[in-house]
């Protein structure tokens, strides 16, 4: 199939399915998509075993082994979807919470790779290096389930800073992490710069602080730009740019390419917003983004609703997967607890931060795209089960559940 064919079958269906979660399922728009498209697929498995001669099943695995779903969204839709999210998070606010939101992302991060993967080494006997590349890509929240599913919870401000912050920021964390274990659990199965601990190392604090380098140089540069200019079609052009190219950019040059996009967005959302943007231009930039943000959102739970049939689920491998989802909830409550303890000395929390971050921290499209990347090996089947059978059951009972949570412990008075 052409790149014009997939990509308007990708917005037939996900209109199309939208359209059915609207007027018959009523759920929120992306977990709607997701589950209509679960039923989708396996509607067409189970005609695939009526009248097998049909070859059903081989074709469309056929049309989603052609999707390339990890490029499409690691070095494509990833960066529109963080840099979106990042316009509507003030730097004021996120200064106020920088504490929290730094430790989660680092230690939350390194917390939760060493659980899951000791975890899930225990549990199937897998390699603590191969174990531990799944415990990296299993720890990132995603940002884009996370924001869609309590945009409507009404959250206090720090508590939304909190969870925004920090789930913007580990999913560059957790990319770079994932790419350093990879070179040394594979080192010739995938792109590295050695797979030394040194070089470790060296390769982590290279890609995550030059893609905030970059991101922040880019920014600042975009916006000594557009506060020059009062155009408001070709200012939001600009920030397309920026968010595309600087992205493309991050990629050649071997940084962090998701660290770059918030670090871009923030500054752009945030002071770019306050000072180069007139309010016309603010209005545009906000509804140009947000109807950026909701199509491809759409789109990415729309792929990993048909990712299903690059799945096979053997009896070992969904015993795996329910093991993984109860270590990943260990991991995510350690990865919230831990930082929140180490700060209370130091800061006021209320008593709904660890519950609602816990179970807020949603996994999403980039933890199936990573399983996807991993080089071949006799372990890759059993990680993309376990993985996939993670995000399906948070981003659907995670995801339709932590609202209500929010909203039942979340409106208590503001703290720090």
């Amino acid at each position: 199939m052409t790149f014009l064919q997939i990509t308007s079958l990708l917005i037939v269906l996900a209109a199309g399915f939208g359209a059915i979660n609207y007027l018959f399922l009523k759920l929120p728009s992306s977990i709607g998509i997701l589950v209509v498209s679960l039923l989708a697929s396996a509607g067409l498995l189970l005609l695939d075993l009526v009248f097998p001669a049909q070859g059903i099943a081989p074709t469309v695995r056929g049309i989603v082994s052609g999707l390339d779903f990890d490029t499409a969204l690691l070095e494509g839709m990833l960066g529109l979807l963080l840099f979106a999210g990042a316009l509507h998070v003030k730097l004021s606010d996120l200064r106020a919470q920088w504490k929290v939101v730094v430790l989660m992302a680092t230690m939350g991060i390194a917390l939760s790779t060493a659980i899951i993967g000791v975890g899930f080494s225990w549990l199937t006997g897998m390699p603590i290096l191969v174990a531990l590349v799944f415990g990296a890509l299993a720890s990132p929240t995603d940002p884009v389930a996370v924001l869609g599913v309590l945009r409507a919870a009404n959250l206090r401000k720090s508590l939304e800073t909190k969870i925004a912050g920090e789930s913007l920021f580990n999913d560059g964390v957790g990319y770079v992490v994932f790419l350093v274990l990879v070179g040394m659990a594979f080192p010739s199965g995938h792109d590295t710069h050695g797979s030394g601990l040194m070089d470790a190392i060296k390769l982590f604090f290279l890609e995550a602080g030059g893609g905030a380098l970059l991101g922040i140089v880019l920014g600042w540069l975009t916006f000594r730009v557009m506060r020059r200019i009062d155009d408001y079609p070709l200012e939001v052009l600009i920030t397309l740019a920026l968010a595309l190219g600087g992205y493309s950019l991050a990629v050649y040059l071997h940084v962090s390419a998701p660290i770059m996009a918030v670090c871009a967005g923030l500054l752009i959302g945030d002071i770019g917003a306050k000072h180069g943007m007139s309010a016309e231009t603010r209005k545009y930039v906000d509804a140009f983004w947000q109807l950026v943000d909701e199509i491809l959102n759409a789109v990415l739970f729309l792929m990993i609703g048909f990712e299903v049939f690059a799945v096979s689920f053997g009896a070992d491998a969904i015993q795996g997967g329910l093991g993984a989802i109860v270590l990943a909830l260990l991991a995510r409550l350690a990865a919230v607890a831990v930082p929140v303890m180490v700060l209370r000395p130091f800061q006021e929390f209320s008593k709904g931060v660890v519950p609602i971050m816990t179970w807020g921290g949603l996994k999403g499209g980039i933890s199936v795209a990573l399983a996807l990347s991993l080089p071949d090996s006799e372990w890759k089947p059993l990680i993309l089960t376990c993985t996939y059978m993670l995000v399906i059951f948070s981003i659907i009972i995670q995801g339709l559940s932590v609202g209500r949570l929010a909203k039942r412990l979340g409106r208590e008075p503001e703290l720090m």
